[in-house]
């Protein structure tokens, strides 16, 4: 059933979403179209992606286009700004918010091997210093751009090891690794480019709720102030308003949005 575009506020924004067709990256596109901006949907499972941009389109009618796009190959991203470029418009925005891990990815620290941490690194944080880096060449061509990278509070803080006792799951040292060094990614891109009208910020969120055990979701809420776990919507609010123009002065940032999780 088609909606009523929420707002205006990123109308002729065209926004690459990597990671597009997962949890966070679906609740993103949605959010942009609904208001007036048009989501591109890019991810390496381009028939899930399309599915996505399938019912957002039934909702917001034009307002996302699905991409197969691997951001650990130039020419995938090469081909995808083209693609983009030909059927869209001028590329505006990008969202780092992929995230691609090997079949061993989520080991206890010290069964992770060396081979296997190094291999999650390159794929992960080299897939946002890649795609970053093409889209920031493309941004100094026409003009202007904008730069979201999806961060975590473990960039920013320890893990609480605690947390996880009694469960299955566990916090892995490659994601305290990608995490707090996308951080400083971000601030190195917005120092190295310097008065070009391009601007590169983080979302650190904090837990989002998507079907963990009990056990771990009582002892991660009595770290939190209000809500406790975290629905995607509740991040994107911070991405439409980084989106927007009424953030243009806000450049090499950090937002958290945690429940005051990390306090």
């Amino acid at each position: 059933m088609k909606k009523e575009i929420e707002s205006n506020s990123l109308k002729n924004k065209v926004v690459i979403i990597t990671g597009g067709a997962g949890l966070l990256g679906a609740c993103f596109a949605e959010k942009i179209s609904q208001n007036a901006g048009t989501s591109i949907i890019a991810d390496i499972d381009f028939d899930k992606a399309n599915d996505i941009a399938s019912k957002i389109n039934k909702k917001f009618p034009g307002k996302a286009y699905p991409i197969k796009l691997d951001i650990n190959s130039e020419e995938s991203i090469k081909k995808a700004i083209q693609d983009i470029e030909s059927n869209i418009g001028i590329i505006t925005s990008l969202i780092n918010n992929a995230y691609p891990r090997n079949k061993n990815y989520g080991k206890d620290l010290f069964d992770v091997s060396y081979s296997d941490f190094c291999e999650n690194l390159s794929i992960n944080l080299g897939g946002y210093f890649l795609i970053t880096k093409k889209l920031t060449e493309y941004f100094y061509g026409v003009g202007s751009g904008n730069v979201i990278s999806i961060s975590s509070i473990y960039g920013l803080v320890p893990p609480r090891f605690e947390i996880y006792d009694g469960t299955d799951m566990t916090m892995p040292v490659e994601y305290a690794a990608i995490k707090s060094a996308v951080l400083h990614l971000n601030k190195y891109f917005t120092n190295y480019t310097k008065g070009k009208n391009i601007r590169f910020n983080c979302v650190s969120p904090g837990g989002i709720l998507n079907g963990q055990p009990k056990q771990f979701l009582d002892a991660y809420n009595q770290h939190s102030y209000s809500k406790g776990m975290l629905d995607p919507e509740d991040i994107a609010s911070s991405i439409i308003f980084l989106l927007g123009d009424s953030s243009k002065y806000i450049n090499g940032q950090n937002i958290t949005v945690d429940d005051g999780w990390t306090l």
